[in-house]
């Protein structure tokens, strides 16, 4: 079924899983584990190497990723848009997790992902 068409909670049942993965693997820094997910398009995007830079940086800077909840899903013909609200272990303050998610060969790929 078209992802955009589910309820809140079965696009939940999709998108916590892979975000959980994305923030264990950062924190792992393990970049197989990370794309995973990834569209083809999202894969391109960035090597190893960029990927444990990004890692290291945040790591060193505002420590490791601790508690989520989501703010909303947005919906559009062809993808859904999470946002939550993120915290770290030592940053202080609210940050903003956001992820894409579109049907790529059958199955749902992350295509975009940030933290900010």
């Amino acid at each position: 079924m078209e992802l955009a068409k589910q309820t809140d909670a079965d696009i939940l049942l999709v998108a916590e899983p892979m975000m959980e993965n994305l923030m264990a693997a950062s924190t792992a820094v393990d970049y197989e584990r990370h794309i995973r997910d990834f569209s083809e398009r999202l894969k391109a995007c960035f090597s190893p190497a960029q990927f444990e830079g990004i890692c290291r940086a945040y790591q060193a800077d505002k420590g490791y990723f601790a508690d989520r909840s989501l703010v909303a899903i947005f919906r559009r013909p062809h993808s859904v848009a999470l946002v939550w609200r993120q915290r770290f272990t030592r940053a202080p303050g609210e940050f903003v997790a956001e992820m894409v998610l579109i049907e790529q060969g059958g199955e749902y790929r992350v295509d975009h992902v940030m933290v900010f």
